[in-house]
């Protein structure tokens, strides 16, 4: 219990203080027990939908961290946390609402804590170009790690397998995400279209971008031998910084079916945050990728779950349980495929 209690004494200190902050903010701001603590259980809803919704995010992170030396490790949860929690959790939504109503980052504030209501019909105003940009990244990420040639472990496997096959055809992952970007821009009004087309383009630009600095930083550091380790360095904390930013789009716009208050939405989500920082470690430290054979593939057949249902969502409403759900059984069905293949491995090497 203590080994376990290391991993997530920082998150529960956090959750403490936040918890402790929405109080002071609850009952200030009614003078009323009652709505103090209805205040307190949205925002634990909001962190069990954050993690919930991230705890994918939490693998695939692990899979890219686990490669990067000590030090980078320790910037992604120091620095990295401060860029998820008060970039994407508090700014980014404030962004989205300065730029859609051309107003001032301090009018956007004013906006979010004193008419809720509109903050909240900008913010989801601008679901179709987040939808673009978050899915077609998402859809990146996932398909770009089936789309290996030299990957010899298949989960599903008659789908992977062909897919592995399909890899040696260059760009092929791109031209599905592009495909599907327009495929769902017939159903959309034409201004909305453009919107959706634009901002999945820039989502694959994006990834592109940022994979390609990746690699070059990587090849650097190879041939100065200053980490060795892949995505050891900057490159690595670029990718899961863009990622983590990915995910958090569909948790920040869900938040909104609770209540539109920006101050609660931002205490909620980022204790979520904060434990799927620690759950992150917790895989990484405890070698938990290595013990369970097709956790991985688990999670990224649900990133691609995810970059799906984030693309059509710009036409359709998925409620967030469902994304989430989908989620949690694909990384589910993984695990409980790698136990069973771990005991038929322990039976064969000690036949009784």
């Amino acid at each position: 219990m203590s080994t376990l209690l290391q991993f997530y004494k920082f998150s529960l200190a956090f959750m403490a203080v936040c918890f402790g902050l929405a109080v002071w903010y609850g009952y200030s701001s009614t003078g009323s027990i009652a709505a103090t603590g209805e205040i307190l259980w949205i925002v634990f809803v909001l962190t069990i939908l954050e993690v919930s919704l991230s705890f994918d995010n939490a693998v695939v992170n692990a899979t890219v961290l686990r490669d990067m030396s000590e030090k980078w490790q320790r910037r992604f949860l120091t620095w990295g946390i401060l860029i998820a929690v008060f970039g994407m959790r508090i700014i980014f939504p404030l962004a989205i609402v300065a730029i859609a109503a051309g107003i001032g980052p301090v009018d956007a504030i004013r906006l979010s804590l004193n008419e809720p209501e509109t903050y909240e019909a900008i913010v989801s105003s601008a679901h179709v170009g987040i939808a673009g940009f978050g899915g077609a990244f998402l859809m990146m990420v996932g398909l770009n790690f089936f789309f290996d040639g030299e990957k010899d472990v298949h989960w599903i496997v008659a789908i992977e397998k062909f897919v592995t096959k399909v890899s040696n055809i260059k760009a092929a992952e791109i031209a599905i995400v592009l495909l599907l970007l327009y495929g769902i821009s017939l159903w959309l009004e034409a201004a909305e279209a453009l919107t959706f087309i634009v901002s999945g383009v820039l989502g694959l630009v994006t990834y592109i971008v940022v994979d390609g600095i990746g690699t070059i930083l990587d090849m650097t550091e190879k041939k100065n031998l200053a980490e060795g380790a892949v995505r050891s360095g900057l490159g690595g904390f670029l990718y899961l910084e863009v990622l983590d930013a990915s995910f958090s789009f569909d948790g920040v716009i869900g938040a909104f079916a609770l209540t539109n208050n920006m101050l609660i939405i931002a205490i909620g989500l980022s204790i979520g945050a904060m434990f799927v920082r620690s759950m992150t470690i917790h895989l990484v430290r405890a070698g938990t990728l290595a013990q369970f054979r097709y956790l991985e593939h688990g999670a990224f057949w649900a990133i691609i779950a995810l970059g799906t249902i984030m693309l059509f969502s710009a036409e359709f409403h998925i409620p967030e349980t469902i994304t989430g759900l989908i989620g949690a059984v694909l990384i589910g069905l993984s695990l409980w495929w790698s136990v069973r293949h771990k005991r038929k491995m322990a039976a064969v090497a000690n036949p009784t």
